[in-house]
């Protein structure tokens, strides 16, 4: 390096090793020197920018970046790289912009579409990202991903029939996946298909007995469609599984109430709301009218009253 700074093979290489070691911090002492000297070699910018990158100081990778792309406009990696800085930082549009200078760049390539709409995904965007997750489908049909990415965008739009549809290519790819059943069982809890959503929340908790997020919406269906026997069992199951994670608690008691055994209900409550009296909430969304009873009223007051003391 001391003979030839600039020397390509060897700044690719330097790059290459020091992503491998993760010895950025020399990198960056190495690079300042080559720029310092020879202030328009573009490689040596990019190795700087990326070095920074690795110790996550993105805005100073990004400034490397952009003297980069100043001396050779069709360094298509360097805005690459620039376009994933942009986007840990949380500025989606300067990343799609550079991820879109990408694209005309080098030849297509489904990550970039991927990147470009999940920029426009947290731009709320939803036309565009679904757009551009189509783009990058295309490219990769076989990434189930993509079509769950695809369909989200059209559960942000309350689209629930086209989200079922692609819903089910992304399930034919991996059918048991747990986040495409969970998606496809909310689907179904909007359309008011409570027996399709109990068979996909099924699938969920089957794969991951271990994940509350499950458990929570097939008691709601399984509540909501008055299959109130059935959600007993199922919240004995969740509090088992989940070792008596006080959420389930709470729903073990709205089931109690509901056929009838209000005695046995009420200790559940008190039991959940010796706990953690805030989850109090989420018995009110399934079924606001319990505090219309009187024993409930009274428990959550006492909480209360306590919280306030």
């Amino acid at each position: 390096m001391h003979i030839d700074p600039c020397n390509e093979e060897a700044l690719y290489k330097i790059c290459f090793w020091t992503d491998f070691t993760g010895r950025n911090e020399e990198s960056i002492k190495l690079h300042q020197q080559i720029v310092d000297e020879y202030p328009f070699n573009e490689l040596a910018w990019f190795n700087l920018g990326a070095a920074y990158q690795g110790l996550k100081l993105y805005e100073k990778g990004i400034d490397a970046y952009q003297y980069a792309v100043a001396i050779d406009e069709k360094f298509d990696f360097a805005y690459r790289n620039m376009g994933d800085a942009f986007m840990k930082l949380r500025k989606y549009r300067e990343a799609i912009e550079v991820l879109e200078k990408v694209l005309e760049l080098a030849m297509p390539e489904s990550v970039i579409y991927e990147a470009i709409g999940h920029c426009h995904d947290k731009l709320e965007n939803y036309a565009q990202a679904r757009f551009n997750y189509k783009k990058a489908s295309h490219l990769n049909p076989e990434d189930s991903q993509l079509h769950y990415k695809i369909a989200c965008t059209y559960m942000n739009e309350n689209n629930w029939n086209n989200a079922v549809k692609i819903l089910e290519v992304a399930l034919k790819i991996h059918r048991m996946q747990p986040d495409y059943n969970l998606a496809m069982g909310r689907c179904y809890m909007e359309m008011n298909n409570v027996d399709e959503a109990i068979t996909y929340f099924g699938n969920v908790v089957r794969v991951r007995p271990k994940n509350a997020a499950g458990w929570i919406e097939l008691l709601k269906c399984l509540y909501k469609g008055g299959l109130f026997e059935e959600g007993l069992e199922y919240a004995s199951f969740a509090i088992e599984q989940m070792d008596s994670k006080p959420v389930f608690i709470f729903f073990k008691s709205i089931f109690l109430l509901a056929i009838g055994k209000t005695k046995e209900a009420m200790l559940y409550l008190e039991n959940g709301m010796s706990v953690n009296p805030r989850l109090i909430k989420q018995l009110i969304e399934i079924n606001p009218s319990i505090l219309q009873q009187q024993q409930v009223i009274e428990i959550v007051a006492r909480y209360k009253k306590k919280k306030s003391k």
